[in-house]
């Protein structure tokens, strides 16, 4: 974990909570493979107001999801950069399941999907995590909590395939923000690219199946429906180590190891990737934290996104209005209350002051601050969204050009 004060807000990170106000403590997540790793840092919380705590679901987490995005490529390896992004690699989207249920998708999907071992705490395997391969060019999808601390230490990070077989990956890119790594694996081009689908045709009912390392169970496959779409969540205690996303909710089982692996629509393609559950504190064999039916996904839509910005450049952007809005406690008015506007940025060019309240944002409605952040994280730096506001007890409207900010 950083040093730095939790509470501090930062200044030029998009909506750094100001001092949350009923903030609440993660669980200890459960170490796979029976590994235990002696007193771990505590890893960042995932913050939802109505849930007790909504937990990373790694096996064995620690070091820095810090801001700053690393790259690790060696220049003798330049295929794992593409200038191009997506539009220089071969992703798979024709669905591969027509017809069959969940024993065809689990089928055509555990080929694509890989344990993701981790250093952690000294040690070269102490973390686990889930994976699965993007495309035909050996590039693996995972959690950026899942190598933060082999990012920040330089560690060895490896993919096990469903086979068993070990292969040494590189760190191409990371973001903190949308909690996304991208990694580059030679040998994976002979592996089997998963098939990309749109978390946007999704409703909620829709059948899922989730695909990882669950506790060090490798090629683990469970299965529920779509539960809640647009779901606001957050992990982080400053905005420096947050990651705001607006989540596909599942009640497929989802457990520590889980991270990064896919989520499947029932046509076998990937709809979001396995990075958080919520948990009331216990309830697990070991005394922690485990499943209790609500998990979270990144939506795939993000993935492409970032994965396109990771593969051209090895860093990932966001969108900033330059502004801090207010995170903890209730309010008896639904909208998010601009806490500062800082100087010389698209919020204050647009004219927003603190102590506005933001009601919507491109049509979408906010509810909460945290529902500000990951609507603005939705969209990318450059766009011009309108922002609904009330002032003074009277509603008004102005458009703001996001601007942008590594991470």
């Amino acid at each position: 974990m950083s040093n730095e004060d939790p509470h501090a807000p930062s200044a030029w990170h998009d909506y750094a909570p100001p001092q949350p106000m009923d903030r609440v403590e993660p669980t200890q997540p459960m170490p796979s493979e029976a590994r235990h790793v002696a007193e771990p840092p505590r890893p960042t919380g995932w913050v939802w107001p109505t849930v007790a705590v909504v937990a990373l679901v790694v096996g064995v987490i620690g070091g820095v999801a810090g801001g700053a995005l690393y790259q690790q490529v060696d220049d003798d390896r330049p295929e794992s950069f593409y200038s191009g992004g997506l539009d220089d690699v071969d992703v798979v989207e024709l669905p591969p399941v027509q017809i069959g249920g969940v024993q065809a998708v689990a089928e055509a999907l555990l080929p694509s999907t890989v344990q993701i071992v981790a250093e952690f705490g000294g040690q070269s395997d102490g973390a686990t995590g889930s994976g699965f391969v993007f495309d035909k060019q050996g590039h693996i999808i995972t959690n950026n909590h899942v190598v933060a601390s082999a990012a920040q230490a330089n560690g060895p990070i490896q993919i096990v395939d469903l086979d068993g077989n070990r292969y040494d990956a590189e760190l191409v890119g990371r973001s903190s923000v949308y909690d996304l790594a991208v990694l580059y694996v030679e040998e994976a081009t002979e592996l089997k690219p998963a098939a990309l689908g749109s978390s946007e045709q999704l409703r909620v009912g829709d059948g899922v199946v989730a695909f990882g390392s669950p506790l060090g169970l490798s090629s683990t496959v469970t299965a529920g429906i779509v539960s809640a779409l647009r779901r606001p969540v957050t992990t982080g205690d400053s905005g420096d180590e947050s990651s705001y996303i607006n989540a596909v909710q599942t009640d497929a089982a989802i457990n520590p190891g889980n991270s990064g692996g896919p989520l499947v629509n029932l046509k076998g393609q990937v709809v979001g990737v396995n990075s958080a559950i919520a948990t009331n504190g216990g309830g697990s064999i070991s005394g922690e934290a485990g499943n209790i039916g609500v998990g979270f996904a990144i939506p795939v839509e993000q993935v492409r996104i970032t994965a396109d910005q990771i593969l051209k450049t090895g860093e990932a952007r966001y969108p900033v209005i330059g502004a801090q809005v207010k995170t903890g406690g209730t309010s008896l008015v639904d909208g998010a209350e601009i806490d500062e506007v800082l100087d010389d940025t698209p919020a204050e060019r647009a004219g927003l002051e603190s102590g506005d309240l933001v009601i919507e944002v491109d049509g979408q409605r906010v509810v909460d601050g945290i529902s500000l952040i990951v609507n603005i994280r939705s969209h990318q730096p450059g766009q011009v969204v309108e922002f609904r506001y009330v002032r003074d007890g009277q509603e008004r409207s102005t458009d703001i050009e996001l601007g942008s900010e590594t991470g």
